[in-house]
């Protein structure tokens, strides 16, 4: 952990997704976009806490995810243009794409439906005996689901090694998670389920990968499932058109005044020079990776048809 490595992961991952909304103002980036400025902090700490064995499992708000999991940004801007990139050849688009080489398995659009593929993941992991883990994130709203029960009640009885972490923004979509459950943290659910749970700061990266090692080092050694609450602020709208009507002005404003990339620069006055220089490496890197990905070929619409089916044997 570095404050400069943690500074630059986080930067990126904000810039791009501010880039990605440029695009999509632009009508380069088709459909709405889930973004999660002022929550990178959550996706850098955590994803510092895997191997490259292990997997990860995301929501359809997932860019940053990707990119913290090490997923070039050329290869997701391509992905959002719709072009035939090295992901899924344009056909995933900003909620459902993946990269199995990198351990990603994706994202998608149902309310926490990546907490069963993850349990798989992690039920596949311990019969090829591989030591992987699976980490799978979702949203505060998401514990709610029924799906969401099953899989972490078959995780705990199974003692798979399946790590959770809730990004809970106090929002499931437009609802304050306060008027949906009554209890005080989030984390206290894993109780129910006989598993481990703890809740932390979501704005620092160094808290949310010492919770998530935690989690990840007992998950490996067999000690079963955990679930890791990480609190942020959500900065921008549920998705693209939302214009967070039902949020009082002055929440967002004390959001934006404690968000992960402004306490770095605030808790390290001696390092803003490092910033500034790292924030014009990360704004070369995002518009080369633009031009790039608009130098991908869109897919031939004689494709349509591939990867709807599976071949007889």
């Amino acid at each position: 952990m570095h404050t400069l490595d943690d500074f630059r992961a986080m930067l990126l991952i904000r810039r791009f997704e501010e880039k990605a909304l440029e695009l999509h103002a632009a009508g380069e980036i088709q459909g709405s976009m889930h973004l999660c400025c002022g929550q990178e902090a959550i996706a850098v700490g955590a994803c510092q806490a895997l191997e490259d064995r292990d997997c990860l499992t995301a929501t359809y708000r997932g860019h940053g995810w990707a990119l913290a999991r090490g997923v070039p940004p050329v290869d997701i801007f391509a992905e959002l243009l719709g072009r035939d990139s090295a992901l899924c050849g344009g056909r995933g688009g900003s909620a459902y794409f993946s990269s199995a080489r990198h351990g990603f398995l994706g994202e998608n659009s149902i309310v926490g439906a990546g907490v069963p593929i993850a349990a798989g993941a992690a039920l596949a992991a311990r019969q090829d005996a591989s030591g992987a883990v699976s980490l799978v994130v979702i949203g505060d709203g998401a514990l709610n689901q029924g799906s969401v029960h099953e899989a972490l009640n078959f995780a705990a009885v199974e003692s798979l090694p399946l790590v959770v972490v809730v990004e809970n923004n106090r929002y499931s979509e437009m609802t304050p998670i306060t008027d949906m459950v009554r209890v005080a943290t989030l984390s206290e659910r894993s109780s129910a389920y006989g598993m481990r749970g703890k809740t932390v700061d979501g704005r620092s990266a160094p808290a949310v990968f010492t919770a998530v090692s935690e989690a990840v080092e007992q998950a490996r050694g067999g000690g079963g499932p955990s679930i890791v609450e990480a609190e942020c602020d959500r900065l921008v709208g549920h998705y693209t058109g939302d214009i967070q009507h039902y949020r009082p002005t002055r929440e967002v404003e004390e959001a934006s005044a404690r968000e992960p990339l402004v306490r770095l620069r605030d808790d390290h006055p001696e390092l803003a020079d490092a910033f500034a220089t790292i924030g014009q490496e990360v704004e070369l890197e995002l518009d080369g990776a633009i031009t790039d990905a608009r130098t991908v070929p869109f897919p031939s619409p004689a494709s349509v048809a591939d990867h709807l089916y599976r071949s007889a044997p």
